[in-house]
């Protein structure tokens, strides 16, 4: 499609004269402007794809795809609902659960925290858990004095394993002086991390038997959690689980008890690639006017290849190369960085934070512990497909303009 002459002439026009200088850093921008917005976008976008998956995994780890939900006393025969709703198809694991606030104090030191309820052999079924246990271990997990703390709610207490944890709940016992707070030391079995701040500075893991005792719960949960073979089913899975258990029950689906939050992580996304892709969009333009400016000082060399018998068609082709080469190239070498950033982003962040003494990623503040990343080959194709099209866009009119030129015209006024 393209001569060895053209793509010869095309190559030194890249290349200009000390007097054609400007021209060149034109072009160098706009290598660099391609080459930093087709690197940012797949970085940027690959780490809101990891930071919603990670929070997803997270999030659906700890809490079913499916809550079941009783009237303000909980729910009472929950094992016969259990054992109904175990038998729907698509559904892995049901358990029972009670979940409630308490203060915990340890060392002096006071924090809100929640405290969850679940049986041994259900708590053993929670990889996300069991997985993560950074000290100590489950063995003792299904003694009553046995708990799971949180590795960093733990680190603030300035608590170990071994060591007790006081867990005071406001749903005391009444008496004839009002209501008195219920109280009780609890021995800290294990230490987990599951990488979320939210979870590693503010759950409790207790058996159930015993947060049944603690809350005063004979009997009765808070509410069944449900985990499907497929998350995505969970809507229409709650809207029929609603429809057959009647007025037993309230169930939310995993998206529905978290919509306002992913909704925002799409609704930021969306604003970032849009956002970003400007930075693609602007480098375009510069290819734009780079080539005018090249156009219009190649005026004579154009009209004597003319004299010498070249066709507007390769005329075309020609500045169709040079302003082409520039986006291509700043579109590979994006590419190539973008991925080779996020492969290595933790390193790179944990480097930058040691040369420059600041916490770029706080836990607290971010959810996560650690900076994800999850490459989408579909979104990393969309993007670098977006700035190949801009930037052969960005070559037709200059390349149409100095094919219009004519040889006579152009050689008189020189």
């Amino acid at each position: 499609m393209f001569s060895a002459f053209e793509w010869t002439v095309a190559m030194r026009y890249l290349r200009p004269r000390r007097k054609e200088g400007f021209i060149s850093v034109i072009a160098l921008f706009s290598f660099l402007g391609i080459f930093l917005g087709v690197a940012t976008l797949i970085i940027v976008m690959s780490v809101m794809n990891g930071f919603r998956q990670e929070l997803l995994g997270r999030i659906l780890g700890l809490n079913g795809h499916v809550s079941v939900y009783g009237s303000v006393t909980g729910l009472t025969d929950y094992d016969a609902l259990r054992d109904t709703v175990a038998g729907m198809p698509g559904v892995v694991l049901v358990d029972p659960m009670i979940e409630n606030q308490v203060m915990v104090t340890g060392n002096g030191v006071a924090r809100g925290a929640m405290v969850r309820g679940l049986r041994p052999e259900d708590m053993r079924k929670r990889d996300i858990v069991t997985s993560h246990i950074v000290e100590g271990s489950l063995d003792d997990f299904g003694r009553d004095d046995g708990v799971l703390v949180g590795a960093r709610l733990a680190e603030r207490l300035g608590l170990s394993v071994g060591q007790q944890i006081t867990l005071i709940s406001p749903k005391g016992n009444i008496t004839a002086f009002g209501t008195v707070p219920r109280m009780r030391a609890y021995r800290i079995v294990g230490l987990f991390d599951v990488g979320m701040y939210e979870y590693d500075s503010n759950f409790v893991f207790m058996p159930l038997d015993a947060a049944q005792t603690y809350f005063n719960m004979p009997d009765t949960v808070t509410a069944l959690e449900v985990f499907l073979d497929d998350m995505q089913r969970a809507p229409a899975f709650a809207r029929e689980l609603q429809h057959k258990l009647g007025g037993a029950g309230r169930v939310h689906d995993w998206q529905r008890a978290n919509a306002s939050f992913f909704n925002a992580v799409q609704v930021e996304r969306n604003v970032m690639f849009l956002i970003l892709t400007l930075i693609i969009v602007v480098a375009a333009f510069n290819i734009v006017s780079s080539l005018i400016m090249l156009v219009k000082d190649k005026g004579r060399a154009i009209a004597i290849l003319r004299t010498m018998g070249a066709t507007r068609g390769s005329i075309t082709r020609i500045f169709f190369i040079s302003g082409a080469s520039v986006g291509v190239l700043g579109t590979l070498c994006g590419f190539a960085a973008g991925l080779v950033f996020c492969d290595n982003i933790e390193t790179i962040r944990q480097w930058i934070q040691a040369l420059t003494g600041t916490n770029l990623f706080a836990p607290e503040i971010y959810f996560l512990s650690k900076l994800p990343a999850v490459v989408d080959p579909v979104e990393v194709a969309t993007v670098t497909g977006i700035a190949l099209v801009l930037s052969f866009l960005a070559t037709i009119y200059p390349s149409w303009r100095a094919a219009r030129i004519e040889p006579a015209e152009a050689l008189r006024y020189e």
